[in-house]
C-alpha cells in the first residue's frame, strides 16, 4: 500500500484511479459500439440476401437451375458468416490489447512507486535491516520477470490463435467452395 506524504498525492493517485476507470469504461463503450453496429449491419446484410435469394430460387424455371441457384448461394452465405466472426474476434482482440496495455501501465506504475517507498524505508531504516530491503527488491524483481514471461507466452499464444482462427476460416471458404463447384456442376 502506498503512503501518502500530502493531501496533494493522495488526490493525485485518486485522479490517476479515476482517470483508468474512465478509460476502461470508454473502451467498454467502444468495444460495445461496435459489436452493436457490427450486428445491426449483418442484419440488414441477411435481410435483404434473403429477399434476393428467395427471389432468385423461386425464379428457378426447373429443379436443376434450383439446384444451381442453392449450390451458388451456400459460398457467400459461408464467407459473410466468417467475415462475421473475424470482426467479432477482432473486436474483442483490440477490446483486450486496450485492457492489457492498460493493466502493464498500471504495473509499471506500481513497480516505480514500489521501489521509490521502499528506498524511502531503507534510508530510514535501522542500521542492518539493508538485507531485507535487498530481499524484498529481489522478490519484486523476480515477480516482475515472472509476469513478463507470462505475458509474452499469453501473446505468443494469441498470435497462434489468431493465425489457427485465420487457417480454419481460409479452410472452411475453400472447402465450401469446392463443395459449391461440384454441386453446380451435378445440377448442371
Amino acid at each position: 500500500m502506498k503512503m501518502f506524504a500530502t493531501p496533494e498525492q493522495f488526490a493525485a493517485t485518486n485522479k490517476a484511479n479515476v482517470e483508468t476507470l474512465l478509460t476502461l469504461a470508454n473502451n467498454a463503450f467502444a468495444s460495445a459500439e461496435r459489436f452493436a453496429a457490427l450486428n445491426l449491419n449483418t442484419a440488414r446484410s441477411i435481410l435483404e440476401d434473403g429477399l434476393a435469394n428467395s427471389k432468385a430460387l423461386l425464379g428457378a424455371k426447373d429443379a436443376q437451375e434450383f439446384l444451381g441457384l442453392q449450390a451458388a448461394l451456400v459460398q457467400p452465405l459461408v464467407e459473410k458468416a466468417v467475415a462475421y466472426n473475424r470482426s467479432v474476434y477482432e473486436i474483442a482482440s483490440q477490446g483486450q490489447e486496450e485492457v492489457s496495455k492498460l493493466v502493464e501501465a498500471q504495473i509499471a506504475e506500481l513497480n516505480k512507486s514500489l521501489a521509490a517507498a521502499l528506498d524511502k524505508a531503507a534510508k530510514s531504516a535501522p542500521a542492518g535491516s539493508d538485507v531485507a530491503v535487498a530481499a524484498v527488491k529481489s522478490a519484486i524483481a523476480a515477480a516482475n520477470s515472472a509476469y513478463d514471461s507470462v505475458s509474452k507466452a499469453a501473446k505468443q499464444v494469441a498470435e497462434i490463435a489468431e493465425a489457427n482462427v485465420a487457417a480454419a476460416t481460409n479452410a472452411t471458404v475453400k472447402a465450401v467452395s469446392a463443395t459449391a463447384k461440384t454441386s453446380s456442376k451435378k445440377a448442371a
